[in-house]
């Protein structure tokens, strides 16, 4: 990360992360309830700022200024209205492109959609954006989504592993599954419509370098902040409790090494184990 006008904050909230690489925060949860998933979208350009003039913020803690900070999706949408920034990352994984779009969840159910397009930022706020893949970018998506809509889905869904197939089929099963369960049930229905659209492992499409088969799934309980996590080469799914975990101000961080632990299942809070913070990537 360049030195200079950059972004410098002390967190007001604590939260559950992941951390790929170790080096980069892809997603989590606040003690507000407040999520925010990162997600690969193909053509996403960010703003930059080569004279230095517009503060600049690591890509690899992107995520974690927004859990660090806000508790509502209206908070996240007029610091952004009021707020220019450029955003610095390059690539990793020996050449991957760090292309992303997010999406922010709070409690009452509404998601804020942000992306990048040529360095314009485009923010979609609604109570019915419920689902997010990848490319293409979210407007155009909700289009492609449409005509599925007219055709309806009790008889025919479309099926391949492309982001828009798998938009058309996340949109379909989530506005057709019982509401009126309790939120362990919940969260397992919500599992079972990502792994209706996951990617299978080892999968690879001609032609089609970016698209990458399924590694995690996890679901993120805002009402009573239980962070689910899977890796998709593990059967099982373990838990982090927010609320049983000191999240006071000077508490040291926690850490779950999930490259070391394979057979994780449960609550394991007990298992975190104090860390020195990771260091990021850019």
């Amino acid at each position: 990360m360049p030195s200079g006008n950059t972004f410098h904050w002390k967190s007001k909230y604590g939260s559950v992360l992941a951390v790929s690489y170790d080096g980069g925060v892809t997603e989590g949860m606040n003690e507000a309830g407040l999520v925010m998933n990162a997600l690969f979208c193909k053509g996403s350009i960010y703003r930059t700022s080569a004279d230095g003039k517009l503060r600049s913020m690591s890509l690899a803690v992107f995520v974690s200024y927004f859990l660090d900070n806000f508790t509502t999706v209206d908070e996240v949408h007029q610091w952004l209205k009021e707020n220019e920034f450029a955003i610095y990352g390059q690539t990793f994984d020996e050449g991957t492109t760090a292309a992303l779009h997010w999406a922010v969840t709070d409690r009452s159910g509404n998601t804020l959609v942000m992306e990048f397009q040529n360095g314009h930022l485009d923010v979609y706020v609604s109570r019915d954006n419920r689902v997010l893949t990848n490319d293409p970018p979210f407007e155009q998506m909700l289009a492609i989504n449409n005509y599925w809509r007219q055709i309806g889905g009790a008889n025919m869904l479309p099926g391949t592993v492309r982001s828009p197939d798998r938009f058309a089929r996340a949109s379909f099963f989530i506005e057709h599954i019982p509401t009126n369960v309790d939120y362990k049930a919940a969260a397992a229905q919500v599992l079972s419509v990502l792994n209706n659209v996951a990617v299978p492992l080892g999968y690879e499409l001609e032609n089609a370098p970016n698209l990458s088969s399924t590694q995690w799934r996890s679901v993120s309980d805002a009402k009573n902040l239980i962070y689910y996590f899977g890796l998709s080469y593990q059967f099982s799914v373990f838990r982090i409790e927010l609320g049983s975990l000191d999240l006071s101000e000077g508490a040291p961080v926690l850490k779950m090494d999930t490259s070391a632990n394979t057979d994780l299942h449960g609550c394991i809070n007990d298992m975190l184990v104090p860390s020195a913070p990771f260091t990021p990537m850019w």
